[in-house]
């Protein structure tokens, strides 16, 4: 294959180039740092010169460390180490390695030579002599913490050798062909249907324009390319993004090309490629610009040029503003390696381009190379998105949940739930038909993507009570409640059920790491004498819910007698069971939910998952059990009142204001956001109210709600009620306007055009006492 590239000489353009104009823009390879948690088992690839740093938690377990050469035989000597033990496999999730040994050709045995390594107080810094394969575990043990000692997971931070090249990612298969697309450059190549197309930002921050087109249409004289308009139509999305609903489609809606990964998350669909014009505009005639680039890349298959290309900017971190409206830009997300792959869907031509523009933050002021590599038709690559716990973290793709394997075949609908893909709905019931499930009979839904920390150790109940808004003082062993962290202005920063497992020992389920690093940080700076754990994937969980939940769990939940037993949980109560016997896979078991009907949740290790599964489904074969997706969950927990982050609580909203008051204790001595709660309290300005609408058109979140012509509150939830058989929505109201019974209405069309005629209600509008979940 040949492939077409346009050069220029960049550094004498009559300009100066960025190194040379701001000194410390210059980018280059940083390292990157990643948290273990309890039973995980890290990999990381090294070559020889790349630096590995492990920092354990203060007073916590010892590290432990296995390296292997590329043919899977032990190479712990890489590292400067030698083996002492047998890695422990049985305290952590050790089918991944066993299963990348045996695919290099190594032994999977049971005794895989390992290292312990005792943490000093000050990072642990190791030197790779020789390329090697290192994983890396923290078995759950703990030791006594020091005093005043906050303890965390273990961080793992790789470091690559200087000078050795540029950081690429792992192979995704067989490539076909792999070349680089120097900066202020474009290069045109062909993808035949079904190989995959590998897009990586060589060394971070670097936009590249992408454009492809039927390769048989342009046989014919005919230039059938990527259609922004047409892919936002078919998409339904301003930004088109990884998942099923994914392509790129050209002018007559055919798709080009099917997004299976995406490390970035942020790219650009609206503009075109940089222009002659663009920079002439501006001052810089001459300026190397990708429209042209792209017309002389594309020029040997006959294609026109053009003045200004459309394109897909990959890694152009581009947003509409939500007032003016304005298409706004700033420096790229997008880190080292950072990648888009994309299976062809027909014979393609297409065309990359290294974004010349050092004059704009968007190639974050110093241009540099787009590498590109070609998969073969065979290359098996499953779909991933990006995610990033907050937005200067580095990016993670999504993984499948431990529970996929048995989702899988059930349903193709998936969504990204933070860093793991769910089901969104089964087509064999559809979400109607998995509401009613849930209402009459009992619903299994996967909430792995729920984040849940441990904490432990002398002062935990010290920390929670000042981080949470109920009274932890209170809370018995074996017993949890739903609680709330709030910033100093009294803002949910997130939502959770706290349990309580051993006076010492709390485990925190909410939805955001938000929660993990506000604990932290008031832990440091309190001096508290605590361990935190953030659980990551070590801890899958299943929600089972309905009123038959209960029925089912008796079959499969055995317990011992210091425990709790199934029929002694009351509402929020918890236990530790076995499947069948003593001998079963143990889970954490929990009467709680997000449905507001009787229902339990399930808290496993990753390797029974399957195991907890293949019995839950079992045993409530004769109760008409029915596998749920977030539709129907979201159908649900509107009508049961139930809160959710980005609608009912949101940056700029009170506890109060969410409707969230009844999880407040202001008799606590102190917490964080008390005297910003008491104030509000006293004189609230909003409160959450439900809407009844007479008719079945459901309002979008954000919505307008108008007395007359005073806009009087906003929309924060809607969604048609099967139950109520018309729509319904929280929404956030004036106090003078919340009494119930007032008729309001709901803006449609700018709310000027189209009124909904609503009613204001209290919340949940179904089961107001929750006695159905109290049952």
């Amino acid at each position: 294959m040949t492939r077409y590239a346009v050069l220029h000489d960049f550094d004498n353009m009559g300009f100066q180039t960025p190194e040379r104009a701001f000194p410390g823009f210059a980018k280059g390879q940083s390292g990157v740092s990643r948290v273990l948690a309890p039973r995980e088992l890290l990999k990381q690839e090294m070559r020889a010169g790349d630096l590995l740093s492990l920092e354990a938690p203060q007073g916590g377990a010892a590290l432990r460390i296995a390296a292997f050469d590329d043919g899977g035989r032990p190479a712990l000597a890489a590292l400067g180490l030698q083996a002492d033990a047998p890695m422990p496999l049985a305290d952590c999730d050790a089918a991944e390695l066993l299963g990348w040994i045996a695919g290099n050709g190594g032994e999977a045995a049971a005794d895989i030579p390992a290292c312990t390594l005792d943490m000093p107080e000050e990072p642990l810094v190791l030197k790779a002599g020789a390329a090697a394969t290192v994983w890396i575990s923290c078995p759950a043990e703990c030791r006594q913490l020091a005093h005043g000692g906050v303890a965390g997971n273990a961080r793992v931070t790789w470091q690559p050798a200087a000078g050795t090249g540029p950081l690429l990612p792992p192979l995704l298969g067989d490539t076909r062909e792999e070349f680089t697309v120097s900066r202020a450059t474009a290069m045109s190549y062909e993808v035949k249907q079904g190989e995959i197309v590998q897009i990586i930002d060589v060394e971070g921050q670097q936009c590249s324009d992408f454009t492809a087109f039927n390769a048989a249409a342009l046989q014919r004289g005919e230039e059938l390319m990527i259609d922004g308009t047409a892919t936002r139509s078919m998409v339904r999305r301003a930004y088109p993004g990884p998942g099923l609903l994914d392509k790129f489609f050209d002018r007559e809606m055919r798709p080009l090309l099917n997004v299976v990964q995406d490390t970035c998350g942020r790219h650009d669909t609206f503009g075109l490629a940089c222009t002659a014009r663009g920079y002439e505009e501006r001052g810089f005639p001459g300026h190397v610009n990708c429209s042209d680039n792209i017309s002389h890349a594309l020029a040997r298959f006959g294609v026109a040029r053009r003045s200004a290309w459309p394109a897909i900017n990959f890694f152009w971190n581009t947003w509409v503003d939500p007032h003016s409206h304005h298409i706004l830009t700033e420096e790229s997300h997008s880190r080292p390696g950072d990648y888009v792959a994309m299976r062809a869907l027909e014979d393609l031509v297409c065309v990359s381009t290294a974004c010349p523009d050092d004059i704009d933050p968007i190639n974050g002021w110093n241009p540099t190379d787009v590498h590109i590599r070609i998969y073969r038709p065979e290359t098996p690559l499953r779909r991933a998105v990006a995610y990033r716990e907050k937005e200067d973290a580095p990016m993670s793709i999504s993984q499948n949940s431990a529970f996929h394997e048995r989702l899988e075949p059930l349903t193709q609908h998936f969504a990204p739930a933070r860093d793991l893909w769910a089901p969104v709905s089964f087509p064999s019931h559809g979400t109607t038909g998995e509401y009613w499930a849930c209402r009459n009979a009992v619903t299994v839904q996967d909430m792995s993507g729920l984040r849940k920390y441990d904490i432990a150790g002398p002062d935990a109940e010290v920390l929670l009570q000042r981080a949470t808004t109920r009274n932890v003082a209170k809370l018995a062993v074996w017993r949890g409640f739903y609680t709330l962290m709030c910033d100093e202005a009294g803002t949910v920063i997130d939502d959770g059920t706290l349990f309580r497992l051993a006076p010492d020992l709390f485990r925190w389920c909410c939805g955001s790491e938000e929660s993990g690093r506000v604990l932290e940080t008031l832990a440091q700076q309190t001096g508290l004498q605590v361990r935190i754990h953030d659980m990551r994937g070590a801890m899958p969980n299943l929600a089972i819910q309905g009123p038959k939940s209960r029925d089912l769990l008796r079959k499969i939940a055995f317990t011992q007698p210091h425990v709790p037993a199934l029929d002694q949980l009351k509402w929020f109560g918890v236990t530790v069971a076995r499947l069948h016997d003593r001998e079963g896979a143990p889970f954490m078991l929990a009467r709680s939910g997000y449905t507001g009907e009787l229902g339990f949740e399930i808290f496993c290790a990753k390797a029974d998952a399957v195991a907890v599964w293949d019995a839950v489904m079992a045993a409530g074969e004769e109760f008409g059990i029915t596998p749920m997706g977030s539709a129907a969950l979201n159908i649900i927990r509107i009508e049961a009142g139930l809160a959710a982050a980005n609608a009912e609580f949101a940056p700029g909203v009170d506890a109060f204001e969410a409707g969230l008051g009844f999880a407040v204790d202001l008799s606590k001595p102190s917490f964080t956001g008390k005297a910003a709660l008491e104030r509000n309290a006293r004189e609230p300005r909003r409160v959450l109210k439900g809407l009844l609408l007479g008719c079945n058109d459901v309002p979008l979140h954000g919505s307008p709600v108008y007395d007359g012509e005073r806009q009087v509150g906003t929309v924060t939830s809607a969604t048609r009620s099967p139950s109520l058989e018309h729509a319904i929505a929280i929404a956030r109201l004036n106090v003078e306007h919340a009494e119930n019974g007032a008729r309001l209405e709901i803006g449609q069309l700018d709310g000027r055009m189209k009124r909904l005629g609503a009613t204001v209600t209290d919340i949940p509008f179904i089961d107001p006492q929750r006695k159905r979940a109290r049952a």
